[in-house]
Parts: structure tokens; C-alpha cells; sequence
């Protein structure tokens, strides 16, 4: 038989145990009433970055899968995931961000629910790795110095038209993606220009592209009618005409850099249209497009071989040169360099240069 004394004993704690824990969970609903925050969670999917923190603040669902969260357009500062880098959205469903970085970067645009993306960059996409995970690409290339009214209309188009949320990227996600985007958010009539100017500012867009601002702040909205005119096949991949004329504008823009740096790293009172970060941009942008040109095939594996390495140093030390302008602010500050400045420059300049006449010695000249 039971003991009375243990059974009575057993139901008062139990009961005791059961207040006690009712009071905690009132208090603790008490306490988010009145508005004090708890301390933020960071979510993070397997192989995701400590970068990749998800609230109210900064995103919005709009399809993403748990632990990925997609940025919201009120977000005050870019968002990384794995594979993927400054992230900024635009619109609601419409980011702008940076290269997806293999297959974690275009898995990382499935968990985050993308439907399309929109490459501004000038090298080749890897459309064949969207394609198997169920994402639609476009390549419309623009310039670190701006865009004509062409590639805006088709821009607008492919964004206004194809299946969302899209996602929108050059090579660092700083630059051109974020002034397409602010372009295109103003022509659909998302945004005004100074709200598209101050998502590029999230975005670190440099003041060094002139040319970029300028699409952005002299944009407006579009009639349905030109968007409609603009060529709807939204090509997967856009290469320049050949190698010969790639070179062509490499040199070209080499050309221009030779003659701010004569002057001292400033532009030159006679040619005051020069914009020398964005040719250097240029510069990277097209060596690392001609990694993939046909006219590797022309050459013998030793040769193939040789010419990558070539290509793809030119584009690291062009991308060394860019970086620096844009932090010395080369083209958008009247800023007096140091002599230490100056030496950094002249050096980042000469590798760019021993660079092109290594490869001119061996396959041009």
C-alpha cells in the first residue's frame, strides 16, 4: 500500500515545480511586450559564414529556405553568404551582389530562392551550373564607366519581365551591379534617384565611376511601350567580337592610364572625359573574359597553357591597379598624393605593363 505521506509529499512539489515554471513563462512574455529586445540569433546553414546573420532588420523571406535569409531594401549594410558577397537589395525580390563563387555560390542563390540572374560582368557565366539547379541566366556586360540606352532598355526588360526574385552581379558586387541595379530600380519606378543613389552608397559603389552615378542620377521611368521595344531574347552569353578587337580596347585603355599617370595621376586638363579606375576596371574585366576565348584552341597545350597564365596574372595585376585608384580615389579627388601613394601606383602600373608586353613579345609582335 502507498504511503499517504510520500503520495501528498509528490502532488505539493509537483504543483510548486508547475507555478514556478508558469511565472517564468509569464515573465518572459511580459518582458518582449514592453519592447526590450532579446539579443540576435545568428542562423547559419551548413558550410555558411558567421557573415551570414538573418532578423526583421535585415531581410525578408520571399521564398528563401531556413537559415537563408533574403536582404531586405531597407537594410542598412551588405550581407554575405557562402559563395556570395555584398549582397543589397534594391527592391523587394531584385539584389544586387557579387559573382557567385562555384557551386556554393550558385547553391547558395537556390537556398536563397533566386529565380533569375542577371550578370553585368564581363567574363563568362557558368550557365550550364544555373541550369542544373533550375536558374535562368542572362549576360548583358556593361562598362565601369556607364552604359547607353541599348543595354538600359534590355536591362530593364529581362528584370521587369523574367521570373523573380533576381539576383544581379558583376565581379565584386560593389561597382556595375549596383548601378545597373539603381538604373533599372529608377526606369521601372521602384525608387526614386536619390533612394537608388543611396543603394549604391550600401553598396560601396566608388565615387571614382563617374559613369555609373551618371546612368543612376539621369535616369527616369521608362513607358511600357520602349521597355517593349527592347530585344527580348535575353542572351545566356555575350562575347566581344574577337580577340583582336578585345585587344584593341585593352590597349586603348592602357593608353588612356599612360597618359593620367604622366600627369601625375590626375586627368589631364585636355582630356578631362578620361575616367583612368574604370579603364583599369575595364582592364581586368576583359583579360579575365579572354581566359575562355576561342582562340585558345588555335594553340598547342604548352601554348594554351602559357597564354592562361598570362591572362589570368594581367587580370590580378590589373584588378591591383584598380583597387588602389579606387582608394586613392584617382579621378574623383583632387587630393594631393603622398610619394609613397605615387610609388604605389607607378608600381601597380609597371606589372600591368610588363604583363601586356610579356604577351605581346610571345603572341603578337
Amino acid at each position: 500500500m502507498p504511503n499517504p505521506v510520500l503520495h501528498v509529499g509528490f502532488l505539493r512539489s509537483s504543483t510548486i515545480f508547475l507555478l514556478a515554471s508558469s511565472a517564468l513563462l509569464l515573465a518572459a512574455g511580459s518582458f518582449e511586450d514592453e519592447g526590450v529586445s532579446r539579443p540576435s540569433q545568428t542562423t547559419v546553414t551548413s558550410g555558411s559564414s558567421a557573415g551570414s546573420k538573418s532578423d526583421s532588420k535585415s531581410g525578408s523571406k520571399s521564398g528563401s529556405k531556413p537559415g537563408m535569409t533574403m536582404p531586405a531594401p531597407s537594410a542598412s549594410e551588405p550581407v554575405d553568404f557562402p559563395g556570395l558577397h555584398n549582397l543589397v537589395a534594391f527592391h523587394e525580390g531584385f539584389v544586387s551582389g557579387s559573382m557567385p563563387e562555384g557551386t556554393e555560390g550558385l547553391d547558395s542563390l537556390v537556398q536563397l530562392g533566386f529565380k533569375t540572374v542577371i550578370s553585368v560582368d564581363g567574363a563568362i557565366p557558368d550557365v550550364e551550373g544555373a541550369r542544373a539547379r533550375g536558374l535562368r541566366y542572362v549576360h548583358l556586360p556593361i562598362g565601369y564607366d556607364g552604359f547607353d540606352d541599348v543595354r538600359k532598355a534590355e536591362l530593364v526588360r529581362a528584370v521587369r519581365d523574367l521570373p523573380k526574385p533576381i539576383y544581379i552581379h558583376c565581379h565584386h558586387g560593389k561597382h556595375r551591379s549596383a548601378g545597373a541595379a539603381g538604373t533599372i530600380g529608377v526606369s521601372l519606378g521602384w525608387m526614386s534617384n536619390a533612394a537608388a543613389a543611396e543603394r549604391m552608397k550600401v553598396s560601396q559603389t566608388a565615387e571614382s565611376y563617374k559613369g555609373l552615378w551618371a546612368c543612376t542620377a539621369k535616369a527616369a521611368p521608362m513607358m511600357a511601350a520602349a521597355i517593349d521595344a527592347a530585344r527580348a531574347d535575353f542572351p545566356e552569353i555575350t562575347k566581344p567580337d574577337s580577340m583582336v578587337a578585345a585587344m584593341v580596347v585593352i590597349d586603348e585603355a592602357f593608353d588612356r592610364l599612360k597618359l593620367v599617370e604622366k600627369n601625375g595621376w590626375k586627368v589631364p586638363a585636355d582630356h578631362p572625359d578620361l575616367a583612368p579606375t574604370a579603364d583599369a576596371g575595364k582592364l581586368a574585366d576583359l583579360l579575365r573574359l579572354l581566359i575562355d576565348d576561342p582562340f585558345l584552341a588555335k594553340l598547342d597545350d604548352a601554348g594554351k597553357s602559357e597564354f592562361n597564365v598570362l591572362l589570368v596574372d594581367g587580370a590580378a595585376k590589373a584588378s591591383t591597379l584598380e583597387e588602389a585608384m579606387v582608394r586613392l580615389k584617382i579621378g574623383a579627388s583632387a587630393s594631393k598624393l603622398t610619394d609613397e601613394e605615387k610609388a604605389l601606383l607607378k608600381s601597380a602600373m609597371a606589372a600591368v605593363g610588363a604583363n601586356c608586353k610579356a604577351c605581346h613579345v610571345k603572341y603578337r609582335d
